[in-house]
């Protein structure tokens, strides 16, 4: 930068402003200024050596001392939207459109929207997009700082020098705006920031939709996507479908360790898809469920420390290469969710943290701001611009990626002001309580919205306290997801088949309790990554016993889960009994499906998904007491378990019996209410899952003998650890050599 002179200290106030980068309206002193059929045109060049104002074809004249350009003369000379040539102090040569003789685009109304947290679509409008303005191409840039007193942007197209590209603000909005003609599609950029205490930040861009990938942090450029969606018949279906009464079968992923290439580098999107829906399909799950790929610096985050909330991750390919993804496990009937977090944020300097040198997107005092066991931000939902970022981004996924739900993440912490805090480290809210209420009313206008404008969406809540209808409509009253995790079953179910044997009957009501709150919500029944990390061990170590006891115990749990109310949620590993936690840095243990007891594992959760999909009685009335009915919950002596699954109509009928201790029970008898074959649709013992095969032939036919109540009755084998899952059909199938364990129909079939 040139230094001051004594001439450039006799400038105006508002030009030395520009010259040390504190301006907030450079077009009050840059661009063309008309008076009568005269006009000037200022420009600021820090790297130039000489400037030609091209229409003119006149050199313009450097303020001496300064690095001010300025052309004085006839207005009919040089229109509105003028070039400017300059050669810089290494030579080279430029010419663009001066950024400078362009009106501001944004309009009043997106402002006025964005002002009151209604713009549900800020991303359109906040961030950088390719524009065409007067038939001259560029980028238009614009963010939100109310704090700044300046805000540029800054890239490698300017060489990261916060003087040549100072945004405009736009009144009492907060929001900085800047068109800049001839960018394209190439580079990086983000915001430099000069606060009210003259301090400067630099930061990425809140809205930014794709970046560098680690640890490099800057935005790209934008770029138009290319990419054409074939799923409309998905999306048609799924808005047309009640997914209440639909099976919901979700495979929890993390992308970055699902697996990985043989140099131990990342899957790209696209390998990831096709490699994904084929396993997928192979399981019978419904749906994926992400791990957040919403763009984080940090791999050990598992993407729950955000920096791009409008950005998948370039860990593995472009926003495109994401689209592909979606698009092609759309077109194998295989549903997309995303996890998304806005609970909190981290405090990483270059992102949201204190943005504009204010607490902006947090609030200022930590007894609200700030997750002392995380190490992260809370977001200051109270604030209608916050609030509007953070529902703009839930509606970008939904929108532009097609997703077909978000899990919310930690919703508990949102909604408790005294969430994992002592007495004194929170505040109370306007009544004393400890209900954080913006918190509430953000989450209700989110699923509000989003079930409104994206039917068939699911809004799943992880929220593991006993706040009243989380799954409720918002018009009863309701939080208004979709429905919420079942905390309260895995715990208690998990905590169960961690004890002795020997010792369950004193704990029978460990399994018996979840069916006095099973319907009070729209329960979905979680075994996620949570449970297999932080020395909580694998799925497999968590049973009891030696091998043999871990495995079948773990098909018993299978079982047991597929047949309870609810929707089902599996994570990545536990499918085939993975034998080691979950270690984010590296691929699952793919190799353990070359032993027997592993494959068995894997071909049960197959079995349990292709009948649990084929079977309504399983899934058509998950969360009304209407389709649950138990046989015996009380015969804890023997730790046994047995109840009635039914569709709406109350004609498909399958009996779930189970066996939690290593003694067999022959001539088990239960009461069933109806007459008929009841086929041994699932075994957890069978031989083909690695079990000893204590069965009962392929089924067995009602007595007339009153049990427990009801007209008929069958006594069944009923194996050590084992689980069966009997479907009641109205007469004996002709004898056949299949083996008694027969798999359901294959899941296409089923829809």
């Amino acid at each position: 930068m040139a230094h001051a002179t004594s001439e450039s200290s006799k400038l105006p106030e508002s030009w030395q402003r520009i010259i040390e980068a504190r301006h907030h309206d450079p077009c009050e002193v840059l661009g063309r200024h008309p008076r009568g059929d005269q006009t000037r045109v200022h420009v600021f060049l820090p790297e130039a050596e000489s400037v030609l104002l091209v229409e003119a074809d006149a050199a313009m004249t450097r303020v001496e001392g300064t690095d001010f350009f300025v052309w004085e003369g006839t207005a009919s000379k040089v229109p509105e939207r003028y070039r400017i040539d300059w050669v810089d102090k290494a030579g080279l040569r430029h010419v663009h459109h001066d950024p400078y003789c362009f009106p501001v685009q944004l309009g009043e109304f997106d402002l006025h929207l964005f002002g009151e947290g209604r713009h549900w679509h800020a991303y359109r409008f906040l961030g950088a997009h390719p524009r065409e303005v007067d038939g001259v191409a560029g980028i238009q840039f614009a963010v939100w700082a109310p704090g700044a007193e300046r805000v540029s942007v800054v890239g490698d197209f300017n060489h990261w020098d916060g003087r040549v590209h100072p945004m405009r603000v736009r009144g009492g909005s907060g929001v900085w705006e800047l068109f800049i003609p001839g960018l394209g599609p190439k580079g990086f950029y983000k915001y430099e920031i000069r606060d009210r205490d003259t301090n400067i930040h630099v930061k990425i861009d809140p809205y930014g939709q794709a970046f560098q990938e680690r640890p490099a942090t800057a935005v790209l450029l934008p770029v138009a996507s290319r990419f054409q969606w074939s799923d409309d018949d998905w999306m048609a279906r799924r808005a047309a479908t009640p997914w209440q009464a639909r099976p919901l079968a979700v495979y929890e992923v993390h992308l970055g360790s699902w697996r990985r290439r043989e140099d131990g580098g990342f899957l790209s999107y696209r390998e990831l898809a096709e490699q994904l829906a084929d396993h997928v399909i192979d399981l019978g799950f419904t749906h994926v469920e992400l791990l957040p790929i919403t763009e984080h610096p940090l791999d050990a985050s598992w993407g729950y420390q955000c920096t791009g909330y409008f950005a998948p991750t370039a860990r593995f390919g472009s926003p495109d290469d994401f689209r592909f993804f979606v698009d092609h496990l759309h077109g194998r009937g295989i549903g997309v969710i995303l996890d998304w977090v806005p609970a909190h944020f981290p405090k990483d300097r270059f992102a949201l943290a204190r943005f504009d040198g204010s607490a902006l997107y947090e609030h200022a005092d930590p007894r609200l701001g700030e997750h002392r066991d995380w190490g992260t931000l809370i977001f200051n939902y109270g604030r209608h611009e916050v609030k509007n970022f953070l529902l703009s981004s839930a509606l970008y996924w939904l929108e532009e990626f097609h997703l077909d739900g978000l899990r919310v993440d930690a919703v508990a912490s949102m909604l408790y002001l005294d969430y994992s805090r002592n007495p004194g480290e929170w505040v109370p809210n306007k009544y004393g309580g400890n209900e954080n209420l913006e918190a509430v009313d953000f989450i209700r206008q989110l699923n509000s919205v989003a079930h409104e404008r994206y039917p068939g969406t699911l809004m799943i809540a992880e929220e593991s306290t006993a706040w009243p209808a989380v799954s409720h409509p918002t018009y009863r009253g309701g939080l208004g997801f979709s429905m919420k995790w079942n905390m309260g079953w895995m715990h208690d179910t998990l905590a169960y088949m961690e004890k002795d044997p020997i010792y369950r009957h004193f704990h029978h009501d460990l399994l018996t309790f979840g069916l006095l709150y099973a319907f009070s919500e729209n329960f979905v029944l979680p075994f996620s990554h949570d449970e297999v990390v932080h020395g909580k061990r694998s799925m497999l170590d968590k049973m009891c016993g030696d091998a043999w006891q871990k495995f079948a115990s773990l098909r018993l749990l299978y079982t047991f889960m597929f047949s309870y109310p609810g929707k089902k949620l599996l994570f990545q590993g536990c499918e085939f009994a993975h034998g080691t936690e979950w270690n984010f840095d590296a691929a699952m243990d793919w190799d353990l499906l070359e032993r027997p007891q592993h494959a068995g594992v894997k071909r049960i959760v197959t079995d349990l998904n292709r009948l649990y999909r084929a079977e309504p009685a399983l899934h058509e009335v998950d969360f009304e007491s209407a389709g649950f009915e138990w046989i015996d919950c009380h015969d804890s002596s023997q730790s046994v378990l047995s109840y009635l699954r039914k569709d709406r109509q109350g004609e498909r009928i399958v009996a779930a019996v189970f066996n939690f201790t290593p003694v067999p029970r022959m001539s088990y008898r239960i009461g069933v209410p109806m007459d008929g074959f009841y086929r041994e649709a699932i075994n957890s013992d069978a031989e083909v899952y690695g079990g000893g095969n204590v069965g009962n032939a392929g089924g067995v036919t009602a007595e007339p003998v009153s049990w427990m109540g009801r007209p008929y009755s069958i006594p069944i084998a009923l194996p050590p650890l084992g689980g069966l899952i009997l479907v009641r059909e109205s007469r004996e199938p002709e004898p056949t050599t299949q083996p008694s364990v027969t798999p359901a129909d294959d899941p296409a079939d089923a829809d």
